[in-house]
């Protein structure tokens, strides 16, 4: 049987819309969470592979949560992961969830509404914040606010490779009503570019997504080590700036994606915006009360 390290896409940390492992993390916490993003990413492989059918996809993620679980050591991502856990007697909890996104990845081509997506998010991109969380020792209480920073990272990244999943993997995050609302087809993401009603539903989406990535904003300053919250200004200001493009382009004939000089700019911009905050001992920004 083929290892799962053979069925990968050649795509590695460095290569994501948001910093994984960057120098910003304290060196101590680097090699956990680059076995995690290894695992993850050679699962996620898996799932979006184009030569192996459902069956055998989903017997490759049945093997590497076995092995994670100790049971065999031929998948390298899962023993790694498995050793690097036990050396910080952390539990596989994170990467399990994640498995569950990517058998729905598998099984699941079409989305009825938001809460069905939001639904995927649980278990596609919130178990990643929550992990790197846990590696910083940070309390269960930021997870709220992390959960709806990965949930608006994963879906602007449905919303720029909405072409390309449908195109390639007849997958689609959009949902159905959102779509029917607009009076746009699923066929229409096979276009050139956006139609008039397939544009307005992908930017009332973004809005949405907006939404979601400002229920986040007070993540950075919840948690308590430094670098972190410095990682996390960063990846809001990434996700900031990608949604504003999704509010207002195409992604089937526009540039959604952050160029080189653009991350690097709103790197240093997240970072400076989050010392100055610590240095001044801001509190973080509260949510408004109910009804407000």
């Amino acid at each position: 049987m083929t290892t799962a390290s053979e069925l990968r896409s050649g795509k590695t940390h460095r290569d994501e819309n948001f910093p994984v492992a960057s120098w910003i993390i304290h060196p101590r916490h680097r090699a956990l969470i680059l076995a995690f993003y290894n695992f993850v990413r050679t699962a996620d492989d898996i799932a979006d592979h184009a030569a192996l059918g459902e069956t055998e996809k989903l017997a490759y993620l049945d093997l590497m949560e076995a092995e994670l679980l100790g049971q065999g050591d031929s998948q390298p991502e899962a023993v790694n992961l498995r050793r690097a856990l036990a050396e910080r007697s952390m539990p596989p909890r994170h990467a399990l969830d994640v498995l569950v996104a990517f058998r729905m990845d598998v099984t699941k081509l079409r989305y009825e509404n938001w809460d069905e997506v939001i639904h995927y998010c649980r278990y596609s991109a919130m178990p990643v914040g929550r992990f790197m969380l846990d590696v910083h020792g940070e309390s269960t209480s930021t997870w709220a606010a992390s959960d709806a920073l990965c949930a608006g990272l994963q879906i602007n990244n449905h919303l720029q490779d909405c072409g390309k999943d449908y195109h390639n993997l007849n997958r689609v995050y959009l949902p159905r009503d959102a779509l029917a609302a607009a009076g746009a087809s699923v066929e229409a993401l096979g276009a050139a570019r956006s139609s008039a009603p397939l544009l307005q539903c992908l930017h009332s989406l973004a809005a949405k997504t907006e939404v979601l990535l400002n229920e986040s904003k007070s993540l950075a300053a919840e948690v308590k080590d430094f670098r972190l919250g410095l990682e996390i200004s960063v990846i809001q200001a990434f996700a900031d700036k990608i949604v504003n493009l999704l509010k207002v382009r195409d992604p089937l004939s526009e540039t959604v994606h952050l160029g080189p000089t653009q991350l690097l700019i709103h790197s240093l911009g997240g970072m400076a915006g989050e010392m100055t905050r610590r240095a001044v001992g801001r509190r973080p920004l509260s949510k408004p009360a109910a009804g407000a």
